[in-house]
C-alpha cells in the first residue's frame, strides 16, 4: 500500500515538474522586473542604425500624388429633406453624398439624386469647414446637379479631363465620402465603357463608365480620376445585391457632364433638342412583311404637329394596321440617315440627336414612296 502511494506521489511530482518546465518563460517573466525602454531591441536598432530609404512603388506614387492634388477640391455634401410621417408630422431626413469644385466662382458638380428635394444643403470642405450651399440647377435625366458656395472659400479647383480618350484597363481612382468617411480614396481600373442603367426615378442613362474602384453609398457625386489627377467621370451608381460595394460601379463621363454643367450654370436647366416624332425600328422581317425594299432605319409612325419634323415636312403613317397585337399607323417616311450617318434603329437615332444642340440644323435622309430624298430639320428645344 505504501509502495503504491509513493509511486503515485512520484508520478504527480514528475507531472508538476514537466508543467513548470513548460511554463518556465512565464514564471521567469513574472519574477523579473519590467525592462526599460532603452533595453528593447527595436528601440536600440532604431537608435543605432541609419534611417533606411522608404521604398515607394510607381503605383503608390501615383495614388499619393493624385490624392494630394485633388482631395482639397472634393467636398462632402449633407442635405436635409422634409417629409411627413403617418400622423402628418413633418420629419427632417438627413442625406449625404460627394461633389467636387469645378470653378473658382464656387460651382460644385454633384449628382441630382444627392440634392434632389433638399431644403438645406451643407458643404464640408477638406479642412473641415462647413459652408451653406445653394442649388443652381439640376437635371434628373442625366442625374447631374450644380450647387454653389461663396468664391472666397475656394482654394483648389478640380482639373477636368477628356473622357473620350479613356480606354478599358486604364487606372481609375475614386475620391469621396463613403458612409460619411470624409475624403476616402479607392483605386481600380476602367472595367468597361458605354454601359447603360436606369435610375430610381425611371430615367435611362447611357454611355456610362464602368469601374471596379470601390464605390459605396456616400461616394455619389465624387470624381473618378485618371493617373494624372484629371476628372474623367462622376461616380453615380453601383450594381449591388447587398447595397454595398461588389466590384461594379458606374460613372458619368466628364465630357457629357461639362455640357450639362454649362447649361445648368448659364440657364438653370438643360435644353435638349428633339425631332418631334414617334417611330419603330425597321427590321428585315417587318420590312419584308410590309413589302419594303429598305431593310433598316426608323419607320415614322407619328409626327407631332408643330414640331421640328412637322415643320420640315416629314410625314407619319396614314393607314392603321395591327401587328403582333399592336395598333400602328404605317405608310410614313423611313429615316435612313442623319447627317449622312446611317440609322439602324430608334435608340441610335435618339442618341445622335441628343448629342446635338438646340438651334442646329440636321439633314435627314429618308425614303418616301420608294424614293430617296433629304429634309433639313431645325432642332428646337424639347417641350
Amino acid at each position: 500500500m505504501i509502495n503504491n502511494r509513493s509511486k503515485y506521489l512520484w508520478i504527480a511530482i514528475i507531472i508538476l515538474l514537466l508543467f513548470l518546465w513548460s511554463k518556465r518563460e512565464d514564471i521567469y517573466f513574472f519574477f523579473q522586473p519590467r525592462p526599460s525602454a532603452e533595453t528593447l531591441d527595436f528601440n536600440r536598432s532604431a537608435a543605432s542604425s541609419e534611417p533606411r530609404p522608404l521604398v515607394v512603388s510607381a503605383d503608390e506614387e501615383i495614388n499619393t500624388k493624385v490624392f494630394e492634388k485633388v482631395h482639397p477640391s472634393v467636398v462632402n455634401i449633407a442635405t436635409t429633406t422634409l417629409s411627413m410621417n403617418f400622423w402628418l408630422e413633418v420629419i427632417p431626413r438627413e442625406g449625404q453624398g460627394s461633389g467636387f469644385i469645378i470653378a473658382t466662382k464656387g460651382y460644385i458638380l454633384t449628382n441630382n439624386h444627392v440634392v434632389a428635394k433638399a431644403q438645406k444643403i451643407t458643404v464640408t470642405m477638406a479642412n473641415g469647414e462647413k459652408i451653406p450651399a445653394t442649388l443652381v440647377g439640376r437635371d434628373p435625366a442625366s442625374d447631374l446637379a450644380i450647387i454653389k458656395i461663396p468664391s472666397r472659400h475656394i482654394d483648389v479647383v478640380a482639373t477636368l479631363g477628356n473622357s473620350d480618350k479613356i480606354r478599358v484597363g486604364q487606372k481609375a481612382i475614386a475620391i469621396g465620402n463613403p458612409f460619411g468617411l470624409s475624403h476616402t480614396l479607392t483605386t481600380g481600373i476602367i472595367s468597361a465603357l458605354n454601359r447603360g442603367i436606369r435610375t430610381r426615378d425611371g430615367h435611362r442613362i447611357d454611355d456610362l463608365i464602368q469601374t471596379d474602384a470601390a464605390i459605396n453609398p456616400g461616394n455619389s457625386g465624387g470624381p473618378l480620376l485618371n493617373s494624372s489627377g484629371e476628372v474623367i467621370g462622376i461616380n453615380t451608381a453601383i450594381y449591388s445585391l447587398s447595397g454595398g460595394y461588389q466590384g461594379i460601379g458606374f460613372a458619368i463621363p466628364i465630357n457629357h457632364a461639362k455640357y450639362v454643367a454649362t447649361q445648368l450654370i448659364t440657364s438653370g436647366r438643360v435644353a435638349r433638342p428633339w425631332l418631334g416624332i414617334t417611330g419603330i425600328p425597321l427590321s428585315p422581317g417587318l420590312a419584308e412583311g410590309l413589302g419594303l425594299e429598305t431593310r433598316q432605319g426608323v419607320l415614322v409612325v407619328k409626327v407631332v404637329p408643330g414640331g421640328p419634323a412637322y415643320q420640315a415636312g416629314l410625314r407619319g403613317g396614314r393607314r392603321e394596321v395591327i401587328i403582333g397585337g399592336m395598333r400602328l399607323l404605317l405608310g410614313g417616311d423611313i429615316i435612313t440617315a442623319i447627317d449622312n450617318q446611317e440609322i439602324h434603329g430608334m435608340k441610335q437615332m435618339l442618341d445622335l440627336i441628343s448629342k446635338l444642340k438646340v438651334g442646329e440644323t440636321v439633314t435627314l435622309g429618308i425614303i418616301r414612296d420608294d424614293r430617296s430624298m433629304e429634309l433639313e430639320v431645325f432642332l428646337a428645344e424639347r417641350p
